[in-house]
C-alpha cells in the first residue's frame, strides 16, 4: 500500500456540523494552513455563541427523541460499533486528512491515528451494557442503591497535535455513557473531527448527539464551558488554558471538569537498561516524535553516569539521521512544528535556556530545508539547571534535556518535577529497581522499557499536579461522563 499522496486532491469538510449535518453560519473568518507548507485550506469560522447554542438545542432534541439515555445499553453499543467499523472502512481518507492538515506524519496516521480511532470506538461500545451501580447495606425493610447516570449534555474541547485520538477519548465515552456531547475543534486542525462527525451521522448516531464547532478558545471554547445546559467539561491541553477553564467553569455555574495537561516527562535510565542502541532508539523517538509535540513526550533524560556519554553519542548520531518534509510523503520521518507562532516560541525558549547557562549538545535553532514548512531541529541541551526555563517549563518540541545520576536515589529524585506529574519512563532490566522508581515518580502513567503509550486502551491517561486531574480512556474514562446517584427505599 503506497502512503503518499498529492495534497491538492484530499476532499475537505467545510462548516461547523450540528444536528448531523454540515452548517455554516457566520464568524470570523479563520484560516487553516498545511503545517508542511503554509498553503491555506479549507478556513473555518469561529461560531462563538451562536454556534455553541445551536448545538446544545440539537443536543437536546437529540436525546429527548431518540431517548439515547433510556434504550437498551446493547442498542447503543450496535450503533457505536457500526460507528467505528465505518472509521476503519475510512481509514486511508482520515489518515491523509489527518496528515494534510497537522502535523501527523501519513506513515503514523492511516494505519495508526485511524485504526485507533475506531479502536477506542468499539473500546467504549463495549462498555454500553457494563455500567453498573451498587446496593449498599442497610437494615431490613429498606433497600440502598447507588446508580451512574449521563449528565446529559457534555463538552469537551481538544487539541491540535493529535486531533482524531484525543477526540475519540472523549466523544467515545461520553457517547457510551448516554450522554450528547458539544465539541470545539482545535482552530488549528479542524479537518479530520469535522470528518468523524459526519461519519458518525453517517452510522446511524443519531444527528444532534456529536456536534462539531470551530472556533478560538476564548470565545467557541469559553461559551462551551459556562453554557449551563453542558454538565460537564473534558479538555486537553496547556497547563494554562487548563487553569483558565476551571476558573471559568466555577464562574458559570459550577461544573465538573477533566484536564488532561502539560508535562516535563522524564526518562530515567540506569545502566543496566540493555542494549544501549536499542535503548537510545527508544529515547529518541520519544523526544522527536511528532516534533516534541506531544503531551508525555520524553523531554529529560536522567541517565546514570556510567553510561551517559555513551548514550547522549548515540542520540546525537539519531538526530542527524531523520528526514525532514511534508506529512504527506511516506519516506518522512521528522515532522514540521504546527505553524510560525509555536516554532518562534521553541526558538525563543532555546536561546532563552542558553542565555541561563545550559549548553547545546546539537541542534539548537530551525532546520534548513526545501519545504516552506516550519522545522526544528532535535535539540539536546545540558547544564540546565532547575531554575533554567528549559527545566521548569514546557517546550513542546523536539527538546531534549539531560541530568546524569550515581546512585538510584539521585536518580529517583533528578525525575521529579516542582509542577507537572504528567508521565515518566524507566529503563532497567532489574524488575525491583523498576518497580521502586516506579513507585517513587509523582506521575500519572509510568512506563517501564518504553516510553509512550502502546495501542492499548484499557490503562488511564492523565496526569498529577499541574499536568491535571480526572482520566481519559480505561474504565475511568467512561466513568468521568456519569454521575452517581443514590436511593433510599422504605419499604411500606
Amino acid at each position: 500500500m503506497t502512503l503518499s499522496f498529492d495534497p491538492n486532491t484530499t476532499p475537505i469538510p467545510s462548516g461547523h456540523h450540528i444536528g448531523g449535518r454540515f452548517v455554516e453560519l457566520p464568524g470570523e473568518e479563520i484560516q487553516v494552513l498545511r503545517p508542511s507548507d503554509q498553503v491555506a485550506i479549507a478556513p473555518i469560522r469561529d461560531g462563538g455563541k451562536e454556534a455553541v447554542e445551536l448545538a446544545v438545542t440539537a443536543a437536546r432534541r437529540a436525546l429527548a427523541e431518540s431517548r439515547w439515555a433510556k434504550i437498551a445499553p446493547r442498542e447503543r453499543a450496535k450503533v457505536l460499533m457500526r460507528f467505528a467499523a465505518l472509521i476503519e472502512e475510512s481509514a486511508e481518507y482520515l489518515g491523509r486528512l489527518e496528515a494534510l492538515g497537522s502535523s501527523r506524519l501519513v506513515s503514523m496516521t492511516v494505519t495508526g491515528d485511524a485504526v485507533r480511532t475506531a479502536g477506542v470506538v468499539r473500546y467504549f461500545a463495549e462498555y454500553c451494557d457494563k455500567i453498573e451501580g451498587i446496593v449498599t447495606a442497610t437494615e431490613a425493610d429498606t433497600l440502598s442503591f447507588v446508580r451512574q447516570e449521563p449528565y446529559g449534555i457534555v463538552g469537551a474541547i481538544v487539541p491540535w497535535n493529535f486531533p482524531m485520538i484525543t477526540a475519540a477519548w472523549k466523544f467515545a465515552p461520553a457517547l457510551a455513557a448516554g450522554n450528547a456531547i458539544v465539541m470545539k475543534t482545535s482552530e488549528l486542525t479542524p479537518h479530520s473531527l469535522l470528518a468523524l462527525a459526519d461519519l458518525a451521522a453517517k452510522a446511524g448516531v443519531p444527528g444532534g448527539l456529536l456536534n462539531v464547532v470551530n472556533g478560538y478558545g476564548h470565545t467557541t471554547g469559553a461559551e462551551i464551558v459556562r453554557h449551563p445546559a453542558i454538565g460537564m467539561v473534558s479538555f486537553t491541553g496547556s497547563t494554562q488554558t487548563g487553569a483558565a477553564i476551571m476558573s471559568l467553569a466555577a464562574q458559570s455555574g459550577i461544573k465538573p471538569v477533566t484536564l488532561e495537561l502539560g508535562g516535563k516527562s522524564p526518562q530515567l535510565v540506569f545502566a543496566d537498561a540493555g542494549d544501549l542502541d536499542t535503548v537510545a532508539t527508544r529515547v529518541a523517538n520519544a523526544f522527536i516524535g511528532n516534533a516534541g509535540q506531544v503531551c508525555t513526550a520524553g523531554s529529560r533524560l536522567i541517565v546514570e553516569d556510567k553510561i551517559a556519554d555513551q548514550l547522549v553519542e548515540k542520540l546525537v548520531a539519531r538526530t542527524k539521521a531523520i528526514k525532514a518534509g511534508p506529512t504527506w510523503d511516506e519516506t518522512t520521518t521528522f515532522a514540521p512544528v504546527i505553524n510560525r507562532k509555536q516554532a518562534d516560541r521553541i526558538d525563543g525558549m532555546v536561546r532563552t535556556s542558553i542565555s541561563q547557562g545550559a549548553r547545546v549538545i546539537t541542534g539548537g535553532g530551525m532546520l534548513e530545508t526545501r519545504n516552506e514548512g516550519n522545522f526544528f531541529a532535535p535539540t539536546i541541551l545540558d547544564n540546565v539547571a532547575d531554575d533554567n526555563i528549559g527545566f521548569t517549563d514546557e517546550f513542546f518540541g523536539p527538546v531534549l534535556t539531560v541530568r546524569s545520576f550515581s546512585d538510584i536515589e539521585e536518580g529517583i529524585a533528578l525525575s521529579a518535577h516542582p509542577t507537572y506529574g504528567l508521565s515518566a519512563s524507566v529503563h532497567t532490566t532489574d524488575v525491583k529497581k523498576a518497580l521502586k522508581a516506579a513507585d517513587s515518580i509523582e506521575a500519572g502513567m509510568v512506563w517501564v522499557n518504553q516510553h509512550g503509550r502502546s495501542a492499548e486502551f484499557s490503562y488511564t491517561a492523565g496526569g498529577f499536579k499541574g499536568s491535571g486531574f480526572g482520566k481519559d480512556m480505561g474504565r475511568a474514562g467512561i466513568e468521568a461522563y456519569l454521575r452517581q446517584k443514590a436511593v433510599w427505599v422504605n419499604y411500606l
